[in-house]
């Protein structure tokens, strides 16, 4: 499941969200049409090339992401026994765990395509929920749902919905497990471990 969810997560790149203007849904619409369009022109990613991807998920993906958000999310009520730089570390670690299962999630497009439901923003709506499927061939289609934020003009978002199942939510348990076991300096230190490890496999393709 974590797997889905990073691959749409991935159909996020587009510019900078408060330069387009738009709403939410369209948002969404726009950038996901504009990223699989990149993949199915990008012959390297899509033959594995994990290292160009993640280049790509870092300068146009990121930056669409309440990292810091969505790692409170997380932890839960853990995330008030962390330090203000703790919080901060963990968000960054939290990020780089993310980028790379996205940038993995992308060498695995296979013709997939996103369908945006419409979304009716109410005046002054800062919180939202859009609605989309992923419909692929020969298969199933997913439901997947996005969850946005409006801060100063600007939307970001800072969960993802693959069938229900939501992308922040499928951390908190082994987020607790950790904090529970080792503190946040231990829950710190198994996610640099596991980003190290990442760093060594992607060096090799």
């Amino acid at each position: 499941m974590k797997t889905v969810a990073a691959f749409i997560s991935s159909a996020l790149i587009a510019t900078s969200v408060m330069a387009s203007g738009l709403a939410p849904d369209a948002l969404i619409k726009s950038v996901s049409n504009e990223v699989l369009e990149i993949i199915r022109a990008d012959k390297d990613i899509q033959s594995g090339n994990t290292k160009k991807a993640a280049d790509l998920v870092e300068k146009k993906i990121a930056p669409n992401f309440d990292f810091l958000h969505m790692t409170r999310l997380a932890l839960g009520r853990d995330w008030r026994q962390a330090s203000t730089e703790q919080q901060k570390a963990l968000a960054n670690e939290f990020q780089t765990l993310l980028v790379r299962t996205y940038s993995r999630a992308l060498t695995e497009y296979k013709n997939q395509t996103i369908d945006v439901k419409p979304l009716v923003l109410k005046a002054g709506e800062t919180d939202v929920k859009v609605r989309s499927e992923i419909k692929q061939p020969g298969a199933k289609s997913i439901q997947l749902d996005y969850y946005l934020q409006k801060d100063d003009a600007c939307w970001k978002i800072y969960d993802i919905e693959v069938a229900g199942i939501s992308l922040v939510t499928n951390y908190r348990e082994s987020f607790a497990n950790e904090v529970r076991n080792s503190g946040i300096d231990g829950l710190l230190k198994t996610l640099r471990t596991k980003n190290k490890s990442g760093d060594a496999v992607a060096s090799q393709k």
